[in-house]
């Protein structure tokens, strides 16, 4: 991408979405399509079609999604499919019809059998029973995958999809019914060390072992990967017979009550936790092979302390600014470091 093509990143607001625009911006890349939910509704066919029209992006980032943690799945799995498959199927047929030169969607690790062998690489997508508390959102993910592949083969286009571990970082939400599990552990540690709790409750037994990556990390990979020269781009689109993913991780995981005890030295919380195995624990395990990332030249650059420091950092400075603690905290600049591609 040269400096002054036309860049769309759609969900620039969320936790990826931020993260790639301060990337590029960083970059010095100076034409960076943004428009807020407000401003344009992805689900609308009808608008997505007149804005890709109106603005002929040259390449897309297609971070736009509905996400939660396994409550918000579980509990609204009709929104989690619709809306998801109505935002990928309006973007990428529109980048398609006005010619976008290549278009990066994101999707997630959820996309693997639930149990697929660690670490699990690309290949494993389709070869077993999904996770039952996030199917819905993982099918359409699969969905936006096919989809890629399809306009691969048909047209000609040059869509990759990138599948990243559980993120984390600036800008996250901080919801005790949609967050994911790092900004939920952050929210609930934080709250019981100002009331001075003597415990904090965890979801399930606290055996999972989850893999995390820094949102700063994961919008570096991404730029690194729509930057990748065509014909190594165009090794990772033929692909007959599998898909175009490639898997972004940090290459290394951690029980959830490792990370629950992590998150509380962070955040300076000195009470017990408390492990409740009523509630579900989703996959045993979930790790990444990074193994095709790496070998085109990219690694993440984040220690999972450091991140986690970062963040709580960001989630103050954002309480400062919105105190309502428990509610959900808006997206937007904060403490962030941009990294270099290896």
């Amino acid at each position: 991408m040269n400096r002054d093509a036309k860049i769309y990143v759609a969900g620039h607001q969320g936790l990826v979405g931020s993260a790639l625009v301060r990337q590029l911006r960083a970059l010095d890349n100076g034409n960076i399509l943004l428009r807020s939910r407000q401003e344009l509704d992805l689900t609308d066919q009808n608008r997505v079609r007149e804005f890709f029209a109106q603005e002929r992006p040259e390449y897309v980032f297609l971070a736009a999604a509905k996400v939660g943690g396994i409550l918000a799945n579980s509990s609204s799995p009709a929104e989690f499919i619709h809306q998801n498959v109505l935002i990928q199927t309006n973007v990428i047929h529109e980048a398609y019809r006005t010619g976008v030169k290549r278009l990066l969607f994101l999707g997630s690790s959820c996309i693997y059998p639930r149990h697929a062998p660690q670490p699990i690489r690309e290949e494993s997508l389709l070869s077993g029973p999904l996770e039952p508390t996030n199917r819905a959102y993982a099918v359409a993910k699969i969905a936006g995958i096919e989809m890629c592949s399809a306009y691969n083969r048909q047209y000609g286009t040059r869509f990759l999809a990138v599948m990243p571990t559980n993120l984390y970082g600036t800008g996250d939400r901080y919801d005790l019914q949609d967050s994911h599990v790092i900004p939920a552990l952050i929210l609930k540690m934080h709250e019981a060390k100002l009331r001075g709790a003597d415990y904090v409750t965890v979801w399930g037994t606290g055996t999972p072992r989850r893999e995390f990556l820094c949102s700063e990390d994961v919008a570096d990979a991404c730029v690194f990967l729509i930057n990748l020269p065509d014909p190594r781009m165009d090794r990772l689109l033929a692909t007959e017979h599998s898909f175009p993913i490639v898997n972004i991780g940090s290459g290394e995981d951690l029980t959830i009550r490792e990370l629950a005890e992590l998150i509380a030295d962070v955040v300076g919380f000195t009470g017990k936790l408390v492990f409740d195995d009523s509630k579900p624990d989703g996959t045993p395990r979930k790790l990444l092979d990074i193994t095709r990332l790496t070998a085109l030249g990219w690694k993440p650059f984040t220690p999972l302390r450091e991140g986690l420091r970062m963040t709580y950092q960001d989630f103050l400075e954002r309480q400062m600014v919105a105190p309502s603690v428990g509610s959900a905290v808006p997206s937007g600049a904060g403490l962030h470091r941009v990294g270099k591609s290896l």
